[in-house]
Parts: C-alpha cells; structure tokens; sequence
C-alpha cells in the first residue's frame, strides 16, 4: 500500500509538472483562434491547501479538500470580516481581493457595488442619484468584468442609470438586496478553471446557505431612509430564516426583502455643445462659411419682428453687424463659440422600489456527498417625473449681443434675443425582473477523487415605457452668466411658469424599450489528487442569449394630439414646481387614445435609451486541464496554479435593418475559439510574507452593438452599404502579475501588486467589400432597382459590395498600473481602532493605429481610506473613496472633433454606526448610515472645465434601524 501511495504521489507529480509546463510554453504561443472545445468554469479563491477561502463551500468548482465539505460561519463583528477578507487573500493562489457580509443578512454595505469600492483597482459607474451600478476594474470599462452569481454568468436585462444605454456587457448590480449575500470575491488573475470573458477581472457574489450558519435562526432587519432632496421617509427591511437538522444532513434557508427608496435629484443638463452655422455673409466671405463641423446654432440673417433687447426689426445681420453687437469679438471667436445645444435646469421626481425572496436547501446524506439548490429571484420598479425647461441651442436662432468668450472660446457672458425655450417632460416606468435557479453538488470518490457538479437556468426581462411631451414657449430674451459655479447661469426675460403664456405644440413621443437576457449552462470539474497536489479537469457549455426590442408609435400620437388639442393647451398645463410649467400628463393621455396606441406601437430600430435593437446568442463550450502543487523550498511554500482553458463560441445575431423602405430582421452568424493559458505562483519567503507572480492569456467578447445587422444601403445600386460586423474578432489580453503582502498580525497586511496588460481586439470605424451573399440579407428584401443591378453584377453569389462597418484595429492598448492595499488594527492607539485603505494608479497608451489613446470610463487615481472602531458593543465605521478626473466619452461628440465628455474627480464619505443591545432577546443593534455625507455632486464637462455638460446634486441620505437575530 506505501508502495502504491508513493507511485501515485510520482505519476502525480509528474503530471502536474507537464501540465505547469504547458502552461508556460503556451503563454508565449501566438494568439491563434482554434477549434471546438470544452471548458469549465471555477469562480473561488484558492488556498494554500486547496481549500476554498475559510473553509467556505464552493458554490461551483473549487480545489476543496477532497475529505471533508467545508462549511462557512461567517458570525461576529465587523473586525471579523475583515480577517476573512485578509485569511481570504493569503490562502489564494492567485491575486484576489475579497468582501465577507459579518453575519448572515449583514453585509457592510447597502449596495453590492459600493462593497466593491473598498477593493483596490475597482471603480463605480455612478446612476444620477449617487448609487453604484456597475463595477470596473483595472482601467477598464465594466462590459470587461466578468460578474458571476453562485458561480453562474450573470445577466440582468436592464438600461442602467438614467442616462446610460447599457448596450454592450455591463452587469447592473443595484438590483441585488445586499442581504442575500456572505461574500463578494474579486479574482484579479485568472485560474484555467475560472469564466472567460473578464480581462480586468472576474467577481464572483456568493449567496448564503442553511450551513454557513448552523442550527435554527431567525435573522430580521428594518430601516427608514430620508433622502435630503425627496424630504420623504422610506422603508427598507428584511428577513431571513434558516434551519439545520440535528443530524446536520439537510436544510434550508428562505429569505424576504423589500425597500422603497426615492428616486429624487436636481441638476443641470446640455445634451452637449454648438457652435454658430455662420453664412458666408455673416462670415464676411464671398461663398462658404467659417465655422466649424458639427455647428447647428443659426443666427439669422435679419433681425426678425419681436426679438428683443432694443433691436430693429430687418436689421441685417452680417459680419460687420454682428460684430458690432459684440464689440471685443472677432470673427474666429465668433464662429466658435461654444454654448450649451440644450442649456436646462433637470428635475427628477419618483420612487425606485425594491422586492427580492430567495431560497436555498442543502442535503448531506453522507460525509462524501453534498447537494444544494441556489434560487434568488428579485424585482425593481422605478416610477418618476423627468422634467426640464430647455434653452434652445441646436437649431435655434438666438442673436447674441454683448457675447464674451474665453482663450477657449466657450462663452462666458452673453444676452441673447430672439430666443426660445422647450418644455420636456416625460413620466417614467420602469420595470425589471430577475431570477436565477443553481443546482449542484460534490460527491468525492475515495480519499484523492472528487467531481463537483452544478446546472443553472437564469431569465430576465426589463420594460420601460418614457413618453416624452414638449412644449414651445414664444420668443423671449436671455442673460447669460458662465463666470463662475458648477453650470452657468440662465435667466429668461419672461416667466417661464405662466400657464396663460401662448405655449405652442413642438413634439410627444412614444418610445418604448423591452429587453429579455436568458441564460442557462452546467459545468463539471473532476479532481484527481489531495489538498495540496491535484490535476483538476472540466466541462462546460453555456448558452446565454439578450433581446432589445424597440416600439414607436410617436408619429400616431402626435396626429392625435394636434388634433384633439390644437392650441388649446390651458387645459392640461399648470404652474410647477420648479419654476417653470408642468403638463397634466394623465389628462393629455387620456384624452388622445394613449393607451391604445402605446399598445399597439410598432417596431422600431433604436430603443428610447439609445440603444440599438436587436438580440444575439452566445453558446459557448470549453473544457480546461489545471494543475495546483505546493513544495517546500528551503523550509517555505511554494504554490503553483496552472493549466490551460480552451473556449470555443457560437454566434448568432439578429437585428432590423432597413431594406427597401422597410424594417426587416436580418441574421447573421459567426464563431471562433481560443486557448487561455495562466500561471499563478505563491512563494512564502517569510512567515509573514508572500511574493506573488501570475501571467495569462485572457479574453472579452466584442461589443453586441458594433455586430448587430442595422444594415441600410445608401444608393439604389446596392453597390455602398453600411452593416453591423458578427465577425469582430474578441478582445485577446497578455497580462502581468508581480507583488506581494507582508501580513503585520491579526487582519492587518499591507500590498502591492504591479500589472500590465497588452489588448488587442479594440475597433474602428473601416470598409469590407464581399459579395452580396456573404451579407445575410435575403436577395427579396431589395427594391426592384437594387436587384436589378445586383443581377447586372452578376447576381448575389458575385456582385461585390463595399460595406462600412466596425473592424478591429491593428494596434494595442497597454495598460500598467500599481495598487497598493494597508489593513491595520490600531489597538496599540485605542483598542478596537483601525484602518482600511487601498490605492490604484493606471495609465494606459495606444501602440499602432486605430486605438483609442485612452480607455475610457476610468480615474487614473483612486483611493479608498476607512476609519473603523469597533469595541463594548459600538461600531462606527467612516469611509471615504475617492476618484480623479477621467476621460467619459471617445472624441467628436455633437460632430466638433474636438469636443470630448470628462467627469470631474469626486470624493463621498459614508458613516456606519451601530450598537448592539446584547442582553436584549435577539441581541439588536441600532444601526445608523448616512451616505454623501458632504452631498458631492456629479459633474461632467465637455472638454473644458467651464463647459459644464452635466451636473447632478443627488443630496444626502440618513438611514436609522433596527437589526437583530434568533
């Protein structure tokens, strides 16, 4: 028996050796797509023995020990989940960060985004009202990061924050009730076993189950918000309840939640920048004009009757006049002047109400069999008035007099006449739905075998329907002050909240956006080998598909409104607010067979958001070979984990085009694999400290909006085309690890990690010219004259077509950054005294043509410093994060090349404070968060800092319960 135990420890070893060494060799392969395969997902942190961090159960494939199904009792203070984050961290062999709720139903945070922030090299995208929505990591944009639940791909059918289109593979997070959740686990380096698809990295959010508590328990929690903007308080509660057997072989947890939150904020919007179409005229030239691309200010030729500020009626205004209204200006300064197209004041007034269950059962019926059955379904509906009074910029015919500007030419004094405002407002209802079903289990062969098993199904739908209804008000005058503040100011010469002014029809829309993700999978890992040496191999398929379908029936509407209304619009507007008018929406929709045509609103190419419809399926299998070994060097550890991963994936994708006049589905298909290669190493050279290398091959898969159809013919030859690309090829990452941590004792350590990344994959704007038939428009769908000419050409299988679509660039994006993380208990100062704080520095540069010089969406800074005491039952927690200015948009925005969003850098600070009564029953703790404290707004700008785009004041919020447990 020794005998056979020392060849099986030999053959072992020689095999992970091989499959280590494959490793190597194929990380400096050439990227070359490959054939069908097979994969498998693993989504924990490893430890040092093969064990999932803290002994947690493995939600999917894990390095488990292969003798015992770990369990996790994540129970204690607040001081406790940060050792599980630092023992977390230690015990993994790749680099991952970590987030553990202190007790069930007690996660530190009332968003799983916000948990995040505390992780170094993660960023936010905020919604208007200050929340975190999605996560980014690494100087990349969230549709980069892989979010996985319980294990599982995640998807959620939803348009983001309110002015977000959420169209490519970002992942909403504010739908999730943070109560549900035990951990969130931030993987940074892949592992051969792990999801493919996150480049920046992978986050896995772990529900709870029975057995991480055991026993019988009762969890219940219960809150009132107040929101400064709103004044209204809101409910928020929870309550969780589980229960073990005796003989501790099966049980079961179910969970309630419920919150109803204000969707309230004020601000200021643009919709971007203009500058004046000046005519040659105005110019002072002959011909032509001297402004530049992307102008859509017209200043009108004469002044016409009731423009105001004391100007003659039939005045000429040429060059010479125009600059005598503006004495100091020349006219470069005047053909580029910068003002806001849409220059409004923005109110947002709703609700955004939350209701989530789930339930989890696990069985036991022997020390070498574990199943559990994950369920989790959760609901949003948001309710709310979008209101602003808009100055009409793009298209409008103000005149301006006395205009100043400065070196950058955006105006910062001005009176105009001749000018005009809008009304638009739109009622909002939005609607989302989720749920997700994650059997599974482990059943472990013997004392060195173990297969792990695990299915999921997923769904969700989202639906919004944002009529929108503008009004004209009639010619005004306007003062205009930009010397100072977060926006400028805008003062009208009438009074914009008159109901009795002559308010005129401009325009109602009926724009509706309905969306379905659908996922489903399974996975199979098997290992062969005991806790510390192991081969590890694994299955995989997934299938996970999104729909956006869009309706408009706005030109119904509105031939419905102008006739049933006419220019009788006293009976639906009133006073507002917030200084300017409002309209009876309800009223008007009644009265102008709304729900009828809403109804019955046909299909349209774009959603209201933005967002192009269309769907796409992505069916994907893999398979995966992995190695994890542990030697002794010289008395210390060392830790490998390699292998490689082969993902090969299925395309279809289908979406209207506009084919001779008409809307009309088009498909399209595609497919390609790849091989992923990674290698993390672990070396403990000290008790205390651990050095750390990893290198990987990782991939995303290219934006779904640049592959779907649209396809549109710009000519009646159908010679010239524009068309959606399938055949984009994915975004394929080389990536570098180097680092270490010195643990200090207790939870205290301190990091640094070093990474590069070098990506490929990014696109731009370029021509194909293939035959018709490669297109995947059916030949019937063309105009008569357009097959006519095909079949002149030689018909589809020859006749050529030069095609505009996205292609991926020759160049790279490098990436390299640095994060440093300290933990440090406090004791020696004040007993129960510490601190968290971590920072991140990127920056990233194009290499060839055609790549963005800057990824955008990403702070080059951030840091996050929290404050925490935690001692004779009291808890106060003070956090604040911290993000640099960053670049929002690519260049050319509102067609002047050199225009570009910004958001202005932004620091929040939060306060969490609690008391525990713990001679009470149920030991409850009065808890007490405020968040933004300092009220920090969100700003963006359009290239200068004076050139305000949006501003967004989201106020504070203060949040009082109770929270206690069975």
């Amino acid at each position: 028996m020794v005998q056979q135990a020392r060849i099986k420890k030999t053959v072992l070893a020689h095999a992970l050796s091989l499959v280590l060494l494959g490793a190597v060799g194929v990380a400096h392969a050439e990227d070359q797509p490959s054939t069908p395969a097979a994969a498998q997902d693993q989504t924990q942190p490893q430890t040092n023995n093969g064990q999932q961090a803290n002994g947690q159960a493995a939600s999917g494939p894990s390095s488990a020990s292969t003798k015992t199904l770990g369990t996790v009792n994540v129970s204690g203070s607040y001081r406790s989940s940060i050792q599980f984050q630092t023992d977390a961290k230690r015990d993994a062999t790749n680099v991952t960060d970590s987030v553990f709720a202190e007790d069930i139903g007690k996660f530190p945070d009332l968003n799983i985004a916000e948990s995040l922030t505390r992780v170094p090299g993660v960023q936010l995208t905020r919604d208007v009202t200050g929340e975190g929505v999605n996560v980014q990591i690494r100087g990349l944009g969230t549709d980069f990061t892989k979010i996985l639940i319980n294990g599982s791909q995640l998807a959620v059918a939803s348009a983001g924050g309110l002015n977000a289109q959420n169209q490519n593979r970002e992942v909403d997070l504010d739908l999730l009730p943070t109560e549900f959740f035990t951990q969130l686990t931030v993987n940074k380096t892949p592992t051969p076993g792990m999801t493919e698809g996150g480049i920046a990295g992978v986050v896995d959010m772990r529900t709870t189950r029975p057995f991480d508590n055991p026993g019988t328990h009762l969890t219940y929690s219960a809150q009132a918000s107040y929101n400064s903007i709103g004044s209204d308080v809101r409910p928020r509660g929870a309550v969780i309840g589980s229960y073990t057997s005796a003989d501790n072989t099966w049980g079961a947890l179910v969970g309630l939640q419920a919150s109803k939150n204000d969707y309230d904020v004020n601000g200021y919007e643009t919709v971007g920048f203009t500058t004046p179409q000046l005519s040659a005229a105005q110019c002072g030239n002959a011909t032509g004009h001297c402004s530049p691309s992307g102008s859509s200010w017209v200043i009108p030729s004469t002044v016409p009757a009731g423009a105001g500020l004391g100007l003659v009626p039939g005045t000429t205004l040429n060059n010479a006049g125009l600059l005598a209204l503006n004495p100091g200006l020349n006219t470069s300064q005047l053909a580029n002047a910068l003002i806001p197209r849409l220059g409004r004041d923005a109110f947002t007034n709703g609700t955004n109400d939350h209701q989530s269950a789930m339930a989890s059962f696990e069985w036991r019926p022997a020390d070498w069999a574990h199943f559990y059955l994950d369920t989790l379904y959760s609901q949003k509906e948001r309710n709310f008035l979008r209101t602003d009074m808009d100055l009409v910029g793009r298209n409008g015919q103000m005149i301006p007099v006395n205009m100043q500007v400065d070196q950058n030419n955006v105006v910062t004094q001005a009176n105009f006449a001749n000018a005009q405002y809008f009304l638009e407002q739109r009622p909002y209802d939005q609607h989302t739905k989720f749920y997700n079903i994650n059997p599974g289990g482990t059943l472990l062969f013997g004392d060195d075998m173990k297969l792990d098993f695990q299915g999921y199904s997923q769904r969700s739908w989202y639906r919004q329907e944002a009529p929108s209804i503008l009004l004209m008000s009639p010619t005004t005058t306007v003062s205009f002050n930009n010397t100072g503040g977060n926006f400028p100011t805008i003062t009208p010469g009438i009074n914009l909240n008159d109901p009795t002014l002559p308010w005129s029809y401009y325009r109602v829309n009926i724009q509706n956006d309905a969306r379905v993700t659908n996922n489903q999978g399974t996975r199979w890992d098997f290992q062969y080998g005991d806790d510390s040496n192991n081969l590890r191999a694994g299955v995989a398929y997934d299938d996970i598909a999104r729909e956006i379908r869009a309706y408009d029936n706005s030109t119904a509407w509105g031939n419905e409104v102008k006739s049933v209304v006419g220019s009788n619009w006293g009976q639906f507007v009133t006073a507002g607010p917030n200084g300017f008018i409002n309209v009876n929406s309800s009223a008007l929709m009644a009265a102008t067979n709304y729900a009828y045509l809403n109804a019955t609103a046909p299909l349209a190419y774009s959603a209201s958001s933005g967002a192009n419809a269309g769907n796409i399926e992505e069916s994907t299998w893999g398979m995966y070979l992995e190695g994890n070994g542990k030697w002794d060097i010289n008395g210390h550890d060392l830790r490998v984990n390699g292998g490689i991963r082969h993902a090969y994936t299925d395309q279809t994708i289908a979406g209207p085009s506009n084919l001779g006049g008409q809307l009309t589905y088009v498909t399209l298909k595609n497919n390609y694999g790849y091989y992923l290669p990674s290698l993390n190493v672990a070396y403990n050279a000290t008790d205390s400290v651990i050095l750390r290398l990893a290198a990987s091959r990782s991939m995303t898969r290219p934006d779904p909006s640049a592959m779907l159809p649209n396809t549109n013919f710009s000519d009646p030859s159908a010679n010239v085309a524009s068309e959606g690309n399938p055949k984009l090829k994915p975004y394929i990452s080389n990536n570098l690890d180097i680092g270490g941590e010195w643990y200090t004792g207790a939870e205290g350590y301190v990091a640094l990690d070093l990474f590069g990344k070098r990506i490929n994959g990014f696109t731009v704007q370029g021509t194909n010219v293939v035959p018709f038939s490669q297109m995947g428009i059916p030949f019937s769908s063309l105009t008569d004259t357009q097959q006519a000419a095909i079949n002149l050409r030689g018909g589809p299988s020859a006749a050529q077509v030069v095609v505009s679509q996205q292609v991926n660039a020759d160049g790279l994006l490098q990436i390299k950054g640095a994060e440093a993380n300290w933990v440090q208990p406090l004791d020696f100062i004040v007993k129960g005294l510490g601190i968290q704080s971590n920072y991140t520095v990127v920056s990233q540069k194009s290499i060839g043509n055609g790549v963005p010089a800057q990824a955008i969406g990403i702070s080059p800074h951030t840091y996050n410093v929290t404050a925490y005491w935690e001692n004779y039952g009291a808890m106060v927690r003070l956090a604040y994060t911290w993000n640099s200015q960053q670049i929002s948009s690519t260049a050319n925005q509102n067609g002047l090349p050199f225009a570009q969003i910004k958001t202005d850098a932004r620091g929040q600070l939060d306060l969490s404070a609690s008391y525990q009564f713990a001679n009470v029953t149920s030991k409850p703790s009065l808890t007490l968060n405020v968040i933004n404290l300092t009220k920090a707004g969100l700003r963006q700008t359009m290239t200068y800092d004076n050139a305000a785009y949006t501003y967004y004041n989201p106020g504070y919020t203060i949040m009082l319960g109770v929270r206690g447990s069975f």
